[in-house]
């Protein structure tokens, strides 16, 4: 019968130390050598541990793993070279002929914890190259955590506990996914988020890391994840750190020409103003999580389908848990005072407007609108016409509830909501009714709605369940 009990830390410790074929390096920068104590509390340790080191000098630091250019220590190059330079050293060192039947590993980790005066918010990047077999090259498996104990001890301690979970779990999980799950055994989601993963290396060969990323947005393990035209999982802050960001949010199933329309028009207009600074702008493509669910299910392929085709187009695209624009918003603020901008259709702006969205804030609407009215941000407005003989709705004429037209109108009278200039030629294209027609074949009747090279990347993938076609 299997046992559905979490080990403690310290029992997982306790069995990677009675293991006799692994063996390997702690080296942990900025919150303590936390994760090498707690193999050395439980006994045992002389047959798992190498060497620990924590090189707190920077003076040190730089004499053992070269310089930064940009200055910065808690950093995902600073953990690369800490994981190289060790693991050359354990290789250098150890004679392969003694260790035949030895899997090798570095557990490295540089981390800020919380200060004094609790300004600065702890956070720090873990990682682990590790052998499944002896005489398979080695994996790495990294994260970036954000730390939310509000204490410098407290984070100290998960950190212990994190490296303990991830270092048992991959030297007895081949999921990444479970091995993420494994990472909050006896730790809460509140007490820390992973934001960023990357895994790479023969035991993670079939896996897509942007799925994996996925997985952190659906296990709640973080609100958001970003991906780079390049399909690369970044840390948000390396993103987003004091832009001018402009997000547009849509369902993009495909993206089409009006959605591009929509971004130039927004972009020019994002631009004119004096408080954005050109070579500052960072635009984001936004898919929420609760648009990528079919059926209540996340569609994994859907999700890829639609990241390849933006990422293709050199759009940065994030996906995130947050269903309201306010709470996007207070995100995307913790990483920029400079001035943002959203771009939105009709129906979105009034859905921002309902107040049944908001029943579960003590507040109610006057809660999530205090933490709009207090970031600098403008809105966007794309004029929207369902069809050929209905009136163009806008700023001026959108159907707003009369109990909350007060709150419209100051937004509105304030030069927060913008009214775009739109090209009438595609104002008529909707992304439900392409993939109706891609998904039923209809070749010819699509191709024109989508932008330069979208219809050739559809067929030639079969993206968005179009296989059967033969596009």
């Amino acid at each position: 019968m299997t046992s559905n009990v979490t080990l403690t830390a310290g029992q997982k410790a306790l069995q990677i130390n009675l293991n006799d074929t692994i063996y390997g390096s702690f080296v942990e920068i900025g919150a303590g050598q936390e994760v090498a104590r707690n193999f050395f509390k439980v006994g045992s340790a002389s047959g798992t541990i190498a060497k620990t080191m924590s090189a707190y000098d920077k003076d040190f630091s730089d004499a053992i793993y070269g310089k930064e250019a940009n200055g910065r220590y808690v950093s995902k190059l600073r953990l690369e070279k800490m994981l190289d330079h060790e693991y050359q050293l354990l290789d250098q060192r150890l004679n392969r002929d003694n260790y035949k039947e030895t899997r090798f590993f570095i557990f490295a980790d540089t981390v800020s914890t919380i200060n004094y005066s609790k300004t600065l918010k702890g956070h720090g990047w873990i990682g682990l190259r590790f052998q499944r077999t002896p005489d398979e090259k080695p994996s790495d498996f990294i994260l970036h955590v954000k730390l939310n104990d509000q204490d410098a001890k407290l984070q100290q301690e998960t950190v212990g506990i994190i490296g303990t979970n991830l270092l048992h779990a991959c030297f007895t999980q081949n999921d990444p996914k479970i091995i993420l799950k494994s990472i909050y055994d006896n730790l809460s989601k509140d007490q820390f988020e992973i934001n960023m993963v990357e895994v790479v290396g023969p035991a993670f060969e079939d896996i897509d890391n942007r799925l994996l990323s996925l997985t952190l947005v659906k296990e709640r393990m973080t609100n958001a994840v970003i991906f780079t035209p390049d399909g690369v999982n970044q840390q948000p802050s390396d993103i987003l750190y004091k832009k001018n960001i402009l997000t547009m949010r849509g369902s993009f199933r495909p993206v089409t020409k009006v959605n591009i329309d929509m971004l130039e028009k927004g972009l020019a207009s994002f631009k004119e103003n004096k408080k954005v600074d050109e070579k500052d702008i960072q635009i984001l493509f936004e898919i929420t999580l609760s648009n990528l669910k079919a059926n209540g299910k996340v569609n994994e392929q859907d999700f890829l389908d639609r990241v390849d085709i933006l990422c293709s187009l050199g759009y940065t695209v994030m996906i995130s848990n947050y269903r309201k624009f306010y709470k996007i918003i207070e995100y995307l603020s913790q990483f920029t005072k400079s001035r943002m901008g959203l771009i939105l259709g009709v129906d979105n702006l009034v859905d921002m407007f309902e107040e049944q969205y908001y029943r579960n804030l003590n507040g109610g609407i006057m809660e999530a609108f205090g933490i709009i009215f207090t970031r600098d941000i403008r809105f966007y407005l794309y004029p929207f016409k369902p069809k050929e003989n209905t009136e163009l709705l806008n700023s001026k004429n959108i159907p707003i509830h009369p109990r909350v037209k007060g709150l419209y109108n100051y937004l509105h009278s304030n030069g927060r909501i913008e009214d775009l200039d739109f090209n009438p030629n595609v104002l008529g294209i909707f992304s439900r009714e392409i993939l109706k027609r891609i998904r039923a074949c209809e070749v010819g009747t699509w191709e024109d709605s989508v932008p330069n090279g979208v219809a050739e990347i559809i067929k030639e993938k079969n993206l968005f369940d179009s296989s059967t076609c033969n596009l």
